[in-house]
């Protein structure tokens, strides 16, 4: 067959076979954790930390599409390359912060999960985030389903949110002048450290650690690499999947943060911080009775789908970096009561009210975890003894390593500010 022939029956493939990879590592920058980054952000400080989003998500749209070339091309994922490429005491180091930012996402969905159980049916938050157990055999139920069902169900999922933040926008009406102000980046967007607190927390809540792990291994199920050309196909095609995937996330975080700003900046609520205060606002705010049930049921669909994104990841991770295969079902079981315990704790001791300061911690900490993933993934998509030909260009290293520069200078400066004040 010559080139010309190939090159038609490659492109006979519709884009939307391609999609799915990119529908569930976007849903990792919609979960709870970013409704508390976002929520705070726009009650505090307006629309000044739009430009935050804005950044955190073309890092992330980078990072993926490193992801979509490192797994095509090596046909492993980032766990395994670290297996494989580093000495055991660094491996089991990275092993160990993966597992950590597992715990702090499944923390944040166990959270979120269980304040929309709050919102939704009435019980105490405490009560929720064990009910949150129940998730397990959700998540069991459809990853016996294969993996284009839960594609398809995370994508169902993904819609519902959507929909409920642009109902959610149309009623905040918000000054859209002041909105396009807020995605350009200044300083005086950050008045003090709380304001580098929280932009760190969303960053750490958009470029999310276990997503580099998650990706590397899903476009491996619609890679085709026969030949170079296929390969080169595939690889722009899931590329193309992951912008639009991660371009509905970043509407999504953007609305939530201006819906936030117009509702209760612009109204003078400067603390709304909990995200069961914004459900009790909305309504009487925006004038429209439907606000807060959309915004539980948003909340609800994050939750769930985060959820099955995150027990993927978590299975990834365990397998790559140990080479150990454990039941679906115990393996969850494991990473959710890990995640109930101090969750339920923390809402015990600290109150249903601590529920949102808990969520942005969490997302501090997988900032904090960030380097760890972003490090190697970088490494070793810039080594041409892995990728070959397909290597990074000398533009790409350089944009890479210029956003790991950032993400570690702002993780420093923001425990310098802290430790300061």
């Amino acid at each position: 067959m010559n080139n010309e022939v190939m090159n038609v029956e490659i492109q006979k493939r519709s884009f939307w076979q391609f999609v799915g990879p990119g529908v569930l590592v976007a849903v990792g920058y919609m979960d709870p954790g970013n409704w508390a980054t976002d929520l705070e952000a726009g009650s505090r400080f307006g629309f000044n930390l739009l430009c935050v989003v804005l950044l955190s998500s073309i890092a992330a749209m980078f990072l993926q599409s490193i992801c979509v070339r490192v797994g095509a091309v090596t046909g492993k994922d980032l766990a395994e390359l670290c297996r494989d490429q580093y000495r055991p005491w660094v491996k089991n180091a990275l092993w160990v912060l993966a597992e950590i930012a597992i715990i702090a996402t499944d923390i944040a969905e166990v959270l979120g999960t269980a304040l929309a159980f709050h919102l939704i049916l009435g019980v105490s938050v405490e009560t929720g985030v064990l009910m949150t157990a129940l998730n397990m055999i959700f998540v069991f139920i459809f990853q016996g389903k294969g993996l284009r069902r839960m594609e398809a169900l995370v994508l169902g999922f993904v819609v519902m949110i959507l929909l409920c933040f642009v109902a959610q926008v149309f009623w905040s009406s918000p000054p859209w002048l002041e909105v396009a102000k807020g995605y350009v980046p200044r300083l005086s967007s950050f008045p003090d450290a709380h304001a580098w607190y929280v932009a760190i927390g969303i960053m750490g809540a958009t470029v999310m650690p276990h997503n580099l792990y998650l990706h590397t291994a899903v476009v491996q199920s619609r890679v085709m690499k026969n030949n170079d050309v296929e390969l080169a196909y595939s690889m722009r095609m899931i590329t193309w999947e992951v912008i639009l995937s991660l371009s509905i996330a970043f509407f999504i975080n953007s609305a939530i943060l201006i819906v936030a700003g117009s509702a209760f900046h612009l109204n003078d609520y400067l603390n709304i911080t909990e995200i069961q205060d914004a459900h009790k606002l909305l309504s009487p705010l925006l004038g429209a009775s439907a606000a807060s049930f959309l915004f539980a049921l948003a909340l609800f669909a994050a939750g769930q789908s985060s959820t099955i994104t995150g027990a993927i990841a978590g299975q990834v991770i365990l397998e790559g970096f140990m080479h150990f295969k454990m039941p679906v079902w115990l393996r969850r079981a494991i990473a959710r009561i890990l995640a109930i315990i101090p969750a339920w704790i923390g809402v015990h001791y600290f109150g249903e009210h601590a529920v949102g300061s808990l969520l942005v911690g969490t997302q501090v900490i997988l900032s904090l975890q960030l380097p760890f993933a972003v490090v190697p993934l970088l490494a070793f998509a810039g080594n041409r003894k892995i990728m070959g030909h397909w290597v990074m260009s000398v533009k790409m290293k350089s944009f890479g390593w210029l956003i790991c520069a950032v993400i570690i200078a702002a993780n420093a400066y923001m425990l310098y500010r802290l430790i300061q004040e």
